[in-house]
């Protein structure tokens, strides 16, 4: 979650574009990002890296992932998979603890991972932190859907499609 927060303090122009990137703990440059960089690069900040974690689970369990289905991939690829909801989504089921996705502000506690769908299509990832909103009802979550990482009251602004806890070995 702290790490989550420092990513609010960088300057970052929403760019998801492909990019070749290395490996492991590859990164797009840090002037971009998109919703599951402030995941990785946060997660990076505590030594995970989420890019080689992921790429290891697809390449040997790749039928579990939705990349196939989603973009018709054959194969993993270390440039982008870990980039996307969706394959974030499967791999912290896997992994991590996937819980219960309700309309209870309680249940989001600091540092669990939340998706939605925005707009009704586009996946969407964030962190829960300990700051609440000004009504102190609902946790707020650091996410970057367009303007770079920032601290925002959007819970339960889209539809909620997944709510994780990811605390590796």
């Amino acid at each position: 979650m702290q790490a989550a927060i420092a990513r609010t303090r960088e300057s970052v122009v929403y760019d998801g574009r492909y990019l070749s990137i290395g490996y492991p703990m590859g990164d797009v440059p840090a002037s971009i990002g998109v919703c599951t960089d402030v995941v990785i690069r946060s997660y990076r900040a505590l030594g995970i890296d989420l890019q080689q974690q992921v790429h290891e689970d697809m390449r040997e369990n790749f039928s579990a992932y939705p990349s196939a289905r989603i973009w018709g991939l054959r194969a993993p690829d270390t440039n982008i998979d870990h980039r996307r909801v969706p394959n974030l989504q499967t791999f912290f089921s896997r992994y991590g603890e996937a819980l219960a996705v309700t309309d209870a502000p309680e249940d989001y506690l600091p540092g669990d991972l939340v998706t939605w769908r925005v707009g009704g299509a586009l996946p969407h990832i964030g962190i829960v932190i300990d700051q609440h909103s000004e009504d102190e009802l609902r946790p707020l979550i650091v996410h970057n859907i367009g303007k770079g990482p920032v601290v925002e009251d959007i819970l339960f602004a889209y539809p909620v499609t997944g709510h994780y806890r990811y605390f590796p070995k």
